[in-house]
């Protein structure tokens, strides 16, 4: 595809969904956040990014509005087919330099992935770049969320081998919760509660809140990440206060969830 900078070429190593159900937890606590981080308006219909180089090996990341054509082209990939990925020009909202996530693949046959020049991409603004993993932060502790949502089967198993040891009267995890159970009084921001299907008429639930993220599954368990301790991972008791059960289905009837 050719950039909406210099019109040169773009070689496109992967692209990402971000719309209000799905978007990368690095960018935001919620969907209107992680749109500000890249300086668009929260659409209701989304975006695709697509992460690529141009031709002296600079990364770029390219907003574009076309979902649907970004969905295709990651389920393909998914399922290991090809798909070339190249959004029509008059897709693109923006064009940044920089890329916001970790890539560990480049394009052969040209120079190596490096950041264009500060302002090379018309913002003025320094290069997305992924974050450091070198200190805890909401970035951190949404990216922990995210790994828990992927690996439920493993901390799961984790949890049943501690006997389902539950962090006890911890304020900081009594206030996720009490903010969490507000989530379902007063609707927030687009994205700061997600449903996604997690097979046997469950669903996985990401929260976020300031200082916090929550990950569970309706009729299972569910673990907290808080701001304050830093890598700690809580599971919050079935029995606390809100009840866990009737929180998760509560949370799970205000979440956004993907088309």
């Amino acid at each position: 595809m050719s950039d909406d900078e210099g019109g040169g070429s773009l070689y496109v190593l992967t692209a990402v969904l971000m719309t209000p159900a799905q978007f990368p937890g690095i960018l935001g606590d919620d969907f209107p956040e992680a749109c500000s981080l890249l300086g668009v308006e929260p659409s209701g219909e989304g975006y695709g990014l697509v992460l690529g180089q141009d031709e002296e090996g600079a990364r770029w990341t390219v907003v574009v509005d076309d979902v649907s054509l970004v969905a295709a082209a990651i389920a393909s990939w998914d399922c290991g087919m090809d798909y070339d990925l190249s959004p029509d020009e008059r897709t693109i909202v923006v064009s940044l330099a920089g890329w916001p996530l970790e890539l560990s693949v480049a394009a052969s046959g040209i120079p190596e992935p490096h950041d264009p020049e500060q302002g090379a991409d018309g913002t003025g603004r320094v290069p997305l770049a992924p974050p450091s993993a070198e200190t805890w932060g909401a970035v951190q502790r949404r990216m922990g969320a995210d790994q828990i949502a992927r690996e439920w089967a493993d901390w799961c198993g984790r949890e049943a081998a501690d006997g389902g040891a539950a962090a006890a009267a911890h304020p900081g995890l009594s206030r996720a919760l009490d903010e969490a159970l507000g989530y379902t009084r007063t609707p927030p921001p687009p994205g700061r509660v997600r449903s996604s299907f997690a097979g046997e008429g469950a669903r996985t639930l990401r929260a976020d809140g300031p200082g916090w993220s929550l990950v569970a599954r309706t009729g299972g368990a569910a673990f907290v990440l808080l701001d304050e301790e830093p890598g700690e991972v809580l599971v919050v008791p079935r029995d606390g206060e809100p009840p866990l059960g009737p929180l998760l289905e509560a949370l799970d009837r205000i979440a956004v969830r993907p088309a």
